[in-house]
């Protein structure tokens, strides 16, 4: 561990003093490109977090417009170009586990090239409706359409406020894809750290699966609420065998108070209900569902059950951006014949909590992070052959690391994580000595 924190100093330094010669320059992808502004306008400290105008145009359906072309006509509000961009990422990832006999693991080390690669496009349908198509192009086997959503939100009065249905579908975002604002994980795609089982608890306790539904929303810049009736399977692979029925429920809803200089929010999720699913889609209840019908039993029933409560404050100190994220989550666990839970088929109640710090030592150009996770995994206690001990379920977790912003949109991201003794034991010796407790990753993102 020392040696790991030692090597990451030295990196983080050499990222600092390239950081004081550094030019930034102006990338624009889609939604960029639609409203005629640079990245950091909508994102705080480094995307894809957002700040507060990011917000107001997220929640507005991605429809505002800058300077840019629009074809008009009778009920007709179209930019005159098809908005799109690339967005990548590509990792080296290497734990501190062991290869297993006859294979290779992260253990060796494990280049990710790409480890995403999406076609993205985005923008204005017309004046009050917008969407957000997601292509992926990394998978050769994985359908094409990775997520679609389309935003129809109107004006209520002259409150400032917006309230409208969102129809979406993902492959592996979770219901909270429909609609989110806030930077804690609460959707897996708008998180600070690439780490996101170490930095954010929903995350942690798995809500991000495929779903498809309807989000109705409401949204003021002090609060928004998201009810949405979905279904935990996706639009481009659901078949008649997993109808995509929307029978489960999920609940958000956040305060958003501006306090003097700082954003806040203050929010809770609900997920709950019963959906039907694909049992060869691979999803974790799929294994030990006992109430599988239909062909070969490749249908099931899962309850879809879990809460999260999360917190976040972005503002300055000492004329330096912080960011302070907190969340704590819990999924109930899975009784012996009891319909199994989508988000936790232990036994036990799996419950997280973390708490993540962003500190940004040169304003939009580099940060130093930190965060620290507290989880029970929910699995009963178990016999370590290997040790002669017994293993617990606590799966604790430190994670220090940093960004560098070659651009507003190409970032390099560093982190180091060592979890617990515990490590959260995975059910076999093989899957612990092959996992390790510590893990570190180096990414380069960019959207252009």
């Amino acid at each position: 561990m020392q040696g790991r924190i030692k090597r990451l100093i030295l990196t983080c330094s050499a990222l600092l003093a390239a950081a004081v010669v550094a030019t930034p320059s102006q990338a624009i992808p889609a939604f960029a490109r639609q409203a005629g502004k640079a990245c950091n306008t909508c994102h705080f400290q480094h995307y894809p977090a957002l700040n507060e105008y990011g917000q107001e145009f997220k929640a507005g359906g991605f429809v505002d417009m800058g300077k840019q072309g629009t074809i008009k006509g009778k009920e007709l509000s179209l930019p005159d170009v098809l908005n799109a961009s690339v967005f990548t990422k590509i990792r080296y990832q290497k734990n501190s586990g062991r290869d297993l006999p006859g294979e290779l693991t992260a253990a060796s080390g494990e280049w990710q090239v790409p480890d995403e690669f999406a076609l993205l496009f985005g923008g204005r349908v017309t004046e009050n409706i917008g969407y957000m198509l997601e292509g992926q192009l990394a998978n050769g086997a994985a359908p094409v359409l990775a997520g679609f959503k389309m935003p129809m939100m109107f004006k209520v009065g002259d409150t400032g406020a917006k309230a409208g249905v969102i129809p979406y579908t993902t492959d592996a975002l979770g219901a909270s894809y429909g609609f989110e604002l806030l930077n804690t994980g609460a959707v897996r795609n708008v998180r600070i750290m690439e780490h996101r089982n170490e930095s954010s608890a929903q995350q942690y306790i798995g809500t991000a699966t495929p779903a498809m539904g309807l989000a109705f929303v409401a949204w003021h810049p002090s609060f928004f609420v998201n009810f949405s009736k979905w279904s935990p399977n996706h639009a481009a692979v659901a078949e008649e065998r997993a109808s995509g029925d929307p029978t489960s429920s999920y609940f958000r809803a956040a305060w958003t108070p501006t306090v003097g200089d700082w954003g806040l929010g203050i929010g809770y999720q609900k997920w709950g209900g019963t959906s039907r699913v694909d049992l060869t889609a691979g999803l974790p209840c799929a294994a030990v569902n006992p109430l599988a019908t239909g062909v070969a039993g490749e249908v099931g029933e899962c309850r879809t059950e879990a809460w999260a409560f999360d917190v976040q404050a972005q503002g300055a100190v000492g004329g330096m951006p912080l960011g302070v994220y907190f969340t704590n989550a819990r999924a109930p666990g899975t009784g012996v014949g009891q319909m199994p839970n989508l988000y936790n088929t232990n036994r036990n109640t799996e419950t997280a909590s973390t708490i993540t710090l962003e500190l940004g030592i040169i304003p939009n150009k580099a940060t130093l992070m930190l965060a620290y996770r507290v989880a029970n995994t929910g699995r009963p206690q178990a016999l370590d052959v290997a040790s002669g001990v017994m293993r617990g379920t606590n799966d604790n977790a430190w994670t220090v690391g940093g960004t560098y912003q070659f651009s507003q949109n190409v970032q390099l991201q560093l982190l180091s994580s060592n979890r617990s003794r515990d490590n959260g034991y995975q059910g076999s010796d093989t899957a612990f000595v092959a996992r390790g407790r510590g893990l570190t990753t180096l990414m380069l993102s960019a959207g252009f």
